[in-house]
């Protein structure tokens, strides 16, 4: 996922990251959530209150992100979509699919190919930096979309948008995501009018989302996020978290519990190099955008063992637990191309389970293809056998 700060970044490069660029940047936002109630009768994480049985994840599945791509070759198609869908059904065994982006039919088509092949559909629209209605306008007819597929019998949750302070404008200065990342990062906000701005406007996509769908409802919130969630069916969160011990991920996991929800894991995944799960939802900043072509920082090591075993070590506990849906972020990052040389290998800053291989040093060609990682392995292993338990 090749991302980065500065003004000679482009705005499609960055918000191809941007989404776990906020992971690390939450804790501006404020404190944690606010619950105001447990959750009835809970024993432990997850466990049924009557029998104390584990009941595992009941979405498993990968985001499968929507964009128009750096070049012509790298954006979506609906050739390459159809044969993604068939490898994540097929290939990676998930039984669910993160359809998000912007573009009101190619979302319609990708959540519509997902369901024929009988995945489970998330739809999350994001239109970023566009004016409020148009953000709120282009919900609602992908609402409409998700509600039609509800009608005829599919699985379909509607998420209203992913952290709205990084992709909606006036809620955190700045005239595009970039500024808006720079001025988190900085100080340069009111944490609360920045907090009742993202209120206000979670308030109005979730009664958009209601005016359209008659579905489970939820919201991709960074980790740290304050939401009321009492607006929505499900806890969705984007979680990049790194802990020495798996019961440090319990702990904290059991806070979105304590809603009484089902809780989903909106996102989660790490990078391609050593050292990667520490850097949380920052690992992506790893990439020198200020040379021509992008370089990798120095000292960085490619490693897809431990990016897989970061994967496989939290899908465990989130089974575990009992939580309604995990989604690996994320399938594929086109413009993020595997190269043999270390320093031009910007599939190291990707969190993405496929390397995209370029037939040519510098720009794609209509015949660049990817192959599975080791974490590609490591979920399709995971979700093949959490199906058959």
């Amino acid at each position: 996922m090749p991302s980065g700060r500065g003004g000679d970044i482009s705005r499609k490069r960055f918000l191809a990251g941007a989404g776990v660029a906020a992971a690390g940047l939450a804790v501006a936002a404020g404190p944690a959530l606010r619950p105001d109630r447990a959750a009835a009768g809970e024993t432990a994480a997850g466990a049924s209150p009557a029998t104390g049985e584990r009941r595992g994840l009941t979405h498993r599945g990968v985001c499968y992100e929507l964009t128009d791509g750096e070049t012509p070759h790298t954006g979506w198609s609906a050739t390459r979509m159809r044969a993604d869908m068939k490898a994540i059904k097929e290939k990676l065994h998930a039984n669910a699919v993160s359809v998000y982006g912007d573009g009101v039919d190619r979302l319609k088509a990708t959540a519509s190919e997902a369901a024929e092949r009988g995945l489970k559909v998330w739809l999350q629209p994001r239109l970023a930096d566009r004016p409020h209605k148009e953000i709120l306008d282009h919900l609602a007819e992908t609402g409409e979309h998700a509600e039609r597929l509800r009608r005829q019998g599919v699985d379909v949750h509607l998420s209203v948008g992913c952290e709205f302070y990084l992709f909606v404008p006036g809620i955190v200065p700045g005239a595009d995501a970039v500024e808006r990342v720079r001025n988190l990062q900085e100080g340069n906000f009111d944490p609360e009018k920045m907090q009742r701005r993202l209120d206000s406007f979670i308030e109005r996509a979730a009664r958009t989302g209601r005016s359209v769908f008659r579905g489970p409802l939820t919201y991709g919130a960074a980790q740290d996020d304050t939401v009321d969630w009492d607006q929505f069916d499900v806890v969705s969160v984007d979680y990049y978290a790194y802990h020495r011990r798996r019961a440090d991920y319990v702990k904290e996991l059991k806070t979105y519990l304590r809603w009484g929800k089902p809780v989903a894991i909106a996102e989660c995944g790490t990078c391609t190099f050593k050292g990667a799960p520490q850097q949380g939802g920052m690992g992506w900043d790893v990439v020198d955008y200020e040379k021509d072509p992008p370089e990798i920082k120095k000292g960085l090591v490619r490693s897809e063992r431990e990016q897989a075993s970061y994967l496989s070590d939290v899908l465990d506990i989130f089974e575990e637990m009992g939580l309604h849906a995990a989604m690996v972020f994320n399938f594929v990052s086109p413009d993020a191309p595997h190269r043999p040389v270390r320093r031009y290998d910007l599939d190291m800053a990707s969190y993405a389970l496929v390397k995209p291989i370029w037939k040519t040093p510098t720009k794609p060609t209509a015949g660049w293809h990817w192959e599975p990682k080791e974490a590609f392995h490591a979920a399709a292993t995971h979700f093949a056998r959490a199906a058959t338990r």
